[in-house]
């Protein structure tokens, strides 16, 4: 007995809407793994202008290739959908583990990155002309390329809105990922259902295989937490105490022995070993040549450490803290091992205001003149870091600076990255009439350089740290041999950072790529 009209009707709505939901999915999944993807190349290698515009370039360029190649398909056209479904759901869901395991077991990470790139591209490139050749039956090709489109962007919309507000703040990149390719297989769990018979013998193992994918995938989003502490236990020496994903970076704190140690998606931030050397230099040399200062600005410097150096002038009436990442400050003030380093410099003295903003927009949006201007900044390996040690960003330095105050900032190593650190030596010096190289020796970091400016001159009889003031590192002697810079660090031919040309990042990464850090 064949089904009536009104069942015939209803079969009909339910495949239409089967069909129009996998286009919506595909759309949403679809941008998401590419930003998971592009995102997490670029938290591993930084230069973050480049890994996305490759990231797109080589993920549109694949969908091209599989919408292409889609045209030579034939036969039960659903059992192929299904099965590039089934594959996406589990390259994508797969696709975070893989880079990270990539990045920490391995010396194949940008191979890798490449190659899941291309596969999620490719077979995403074949969903779109499945989808418009399925969607026939049901409507005009004309009307089947509307609604395939605009739903499919639609998706892409959804996905961009939710990926910085939602899933890298609560989620993060490794559960995102999962989380996505549980999403991407309810498509082929769906069509399996929907359209089982037309499927035909296929439809059973298809089954099986995307039940097993779902168990695997789900099983491993329960366990992530397990995974990514096992993870930062072998990728990071010593013990990890403290992980957290915040909004802005990935952070760990690791002890080995007396050894504790901050890193910042991956990068070494300090060593408690000998941190006290490099935070002398930043701190010291800027009093020494500003001894009256009352009021103090660091940018950076979220661990509390540079802070925990300027207490030890009575003289200072105001320091100014403003960090990017509340992540980074909280742990700073609350977590017993940092606050102990920092000698609760965050919120022991009533002269400490913390401010978590952008540098950027903070300097930008005041006026306010300081003695003292500090940039303890993460180097610029990213192009939203690179900005920080741009012309435009000292300006605004300046402006905020006092007649005769001083400003110093950290520069990266003149020993590993020279093109780096001479150049942001050459764009202080565009801004500020006056400037002083230094370096100092900081063993968890190698050669370590800062550039000191000022609109006055900066004497070198004056080179001598502020009496009284205890230290472990700088002393009467020492002091002036910060600023002997020897033959083969000497300064090579650079250019200044702009905004429009941020110069300096080339310069960083040319320099510390030959170098393990």
């Amino acid at each position: 007995m064949k089904p009536g009209r009104g069942a015939r009707r209803k079969t009909r709505s339910i495949e239409v809407f089967t069909l129009i939901y996998a286009v919506f999915i595909a759309g949403l999944c679809s941008i998401i793994y590419e930003l998971l993807i592009a995102t997490t190349a670029s938290y591993f290698l930084g230069d973050t202008i480049r890994i996305f515009s490759l990231t797109i370039g080589m993920y549109m360029a694949a969908m091209g290739l599989g919408a292409f190649l889609s045209k030579y398909v034939g036969g039960n056209l659903l059992t192929w959908f299904v099965v590039a479904e089934v594959a996406l759901g589990f390259i994508g869901a797969a696709s975070i583990p893989l880079l990270y395991v990539a990045f920490s077991h391995t010396d194949a990470f940008t191979l890798v990155w490449v190659a899941l790139t291309i596969a999620i591209g490719l077979l995403i490139g074949l969903e779109i002309p499945f989808l418009t050749r399925l969607l026939q039956g049901y409507e005009s090709l004309r009307v089947n390329i509307a609604h395939v489109l605009s739903l499919d962007y639609f998706g892409a919309l959804i996905a961009t809105v939710a990926f910085p507000l939602l899933l890298l703040p609560f989620l993060g990149t490794f559960k995102s990922g999962l989380a996505f390719g549980l999403i991407n297989m309810s498509i082929g769990l769906l069509v399996l259902w929907c359209f089982g018979r037309r499927i035909g013998g296929a439809a059973a193992g298809l089954r099986v295989v995307s039940v097993l994918i779902c168990l695997v995938i789900g099983g491993t989003l329960v366990g992530s937490q397990t995974l990514l502490a096992k993870w930062n236990q072998i990728s990071y020496d010593g013990n990890v105490l403290f992980a957290e994903r915040t909004e802005h970076q990935w952070i760990v704190l690791t002890r080995d022995r007396t050894d504790l140690r901050l890193y910042l998606n991956g990068h070494l931030q300090f060593s408690s070993v000998d941190e006290y050397r490099y935070h002398e230099t930043l701190v010291h040399v800027p009093m020494a040549f500003a001894p009256g200062a009352r009021s103090v600005l660091i940018l950076g410097g979220g661990d509390g450490l540079a802070v925990r150096e300027l207490l030890k002038y009575p003289a200072v009436e105001a320091i100014t803290l403003v960090d990017l990442d509340p992540g980074v400050l909280d742990l700073a003030a609350t977590n017993p091992h940092v606050s102990e380093l920092n000698g609760q410099s965050l919120t022991r003295d009533p002269r400490v205001r913390v401010l978590a903003e952008d540098a950027f927009a903070f300097l930008a949006e005041r006026s306010a003149l300081y003695d003292v201007v500090i940039a303890d900044l993460p180097d610029p390996n990213s192009s939203a870091l690179a900005r920080l040690y741009s012309r435009e960003f000292y300006q605004l330095i300046d402006r905020n600076l006092a007649p005769d105050g001083v400003f110093l900032t950290q520069a990266t190593s003149p020993y590993f990255a020279p093109r780096a650190f001479w150049g942001i030596h050459a764009t202080v010096g565009s801004v500020f009439p006056h400037t002083r190289p230094l370096h100092a020796l900081v063993p968890s970091f190698g050669d370590w350089g800062f550039v000191l400016a000022a609109r006055r001159p900066l004497a070198e009889g004056e080179t001598q740290p502020v009496e009284g003031i205890p230290t472990r590192f700088l002393d009467g002697r020492n002091f002036a041999k910060l600023f002997v810079f020897e033959k083969d660090i000497a300064a090579p031919a650079v250019e200044t950072s702009t905004l429009d040309r941020p110069i300096v990042l080339s310069y960083y990464l040319e320099g510390w790529q030959q170098w393990p850090r």
